[in-house]
């Protein structure tokens, strides 16, 4: 298994670049394990609004149920990454 698909530097800063657009807070406030729901006041909108535009961004299909994954940072690169390989593969 290769790992030139998995997400980069630039791709995280996409990845919270999106979010943080979303759910209306600067980039400082979010940190890789604060929790979207909890922390933030995202709400299940969002979270699909998110979902989409990550969509979009990398080129990938992510099932709606991958959403309960993305609670924070961390677990929405893990996502695309794996939503990358699936793709690649």
């Amino acid at each position: 298994m290769t790992t030139t698909n998995r997400v980069d530097a630039e791709g995280r800063a996409t990845i919270k670049g999106i979010i943080c657009d979303i759910l209306e807070i600067d980039a400082e406030d979010m940190t890789d394990t604060s929790r979207f729901k909890e922390d933030h006041e995202a709400d299940s909108m969002g979270a699909i609004e998110i979902l989409s535009q990550l969509e979009r961004a990398f080129g990938v299909d992510i099932d709606q149920a991958e959403l309960a994954r993305m609670v924070n940072l961390e677990g929405v690169v893990t996502v695309i990454d794996e939503a990358l390989l699936a793709k690649a593969a």
